[in-house]
Formats: structure tokens, sequence, C-alpha cells
């Protein structure tokens, strides 16, 4: 439903990165790599990519979010 709007919240903060979003059932799963992830721990990595999509979230379009943040060595 909000699959593409994510995305493009995303690609916009995250210039050059991969994106991947999907949805089942009002849930959202995201997967962000990124070299901008690199020396991030865990949790800093959650935060950099919620930051974009706090706005969807707070008002209500967008539930629940499982986030994925690695970096291209990572995802290898």
């Amino acid at each position: 439903m909000y699959s593409g709007e994510i995305h493009s919240l995303l690609t916009a903060h995250f210039e050059g990165a991969v994106i991947e979003v999907s949805e089942q059932g009002g849930h959202y799963s995201v997967t962000v790599v990124s070299e901008s992830m690199a020396g991030l721990s865990p949790v800093k990595r959650q935060q950099a990519v919620y930051a974009p999509l706090s706005d969807i979230i707070a008002d209500g379009r967008v539930h629940a979010v499982n986030i994925r943040a690695l970096t291209p060595a990572e995802h290898q």
C-alpha cells in the first residue's frame, strides 16, 4: 500500500543505496544497503532508517516496519 512511498523516502535519504521494501498484511520489511551504515551500531543504523519514515509512522499510515540496515560488504 505504501511501499512506493517508503521506497521514495529512503531513496531520497540514502543516495546510491540499494533499498528493498516489501509489504505483507500491513507490515513492512525494509532493507537498506549503504556505505553510510559503516561504523554505526545496530541501534544507530535502525535510527538512521527510521528517521526519514518517522512522519508516515507517526501519522498512522504505516504501523509496523522491520528494518535491516547493512553495509555492502555485509550484504554479499
